[in-house]
C-alpha cells in the first residue's frame, strides 16, 4: 500500500522500432504497461500497440493525481504528430528507447 499522497500516474508515448507510429497512453504502473504492450505485440496483436509493435518507450511524465494525468493524455492525443515529436525531442532528443530505464 502506498503512503497517502504518493500516487504515481504516468502519461507516456511509445513508438515502433522504425519510429513511424506514436501511441499515447496512461497508466499507474509504467513498467507493467510496457510489458503488456510488448506481450500483445508478440502474441495476439489485439490492441493498437500490439498490431503496430509500438512498445518502445520514448517519452513519459509522472503525475500525483489521476485527474491531471487524464487531462494531459487527452491534451497530447489531440495534437498533430509534429507537436508530439517536439515534445519527445525536448525530453529525449535522440529518441532512445527508455524501456530498460524504467
Amino acid at each position: 500500500m502506498k503512503p497517502l499522497g504518493c500516487h504515481n500516474y504516468f502519461v507516456y508515448i511509445t513508438t515502433n522500432k522504425s519510429k513511424k507510429v506514436l501511441y499515447v497512453g496512461i497508466t499507474n504502473d509504467l513498467r507493467r504497461r510496457l510489458y503488456e504492450h510488448k506481450l500483445d505485440a508478440y502474441t495476439t496483436k489485439s490492441h493498437f500497440t500490439g498490431k503496430y509493435n509500438a512498445y518502445f518507450l520514448v517519452y513519459w511524465e509522472r503525475f500525483e493525481y489521476v485527474e491531471h494525468a487524464i487531462a494531459r493524455e487527452k491534451e497530447i492525443k489531440k495534437w498533430r504528430r509534429a507537436k508530439k515529436e517536439a515534445l519527445i525531442n525536448s525530453f529525449n532528443p535522440e529518441w532512445r528507447f527508455l524501456n530498460d530505464e524504467i
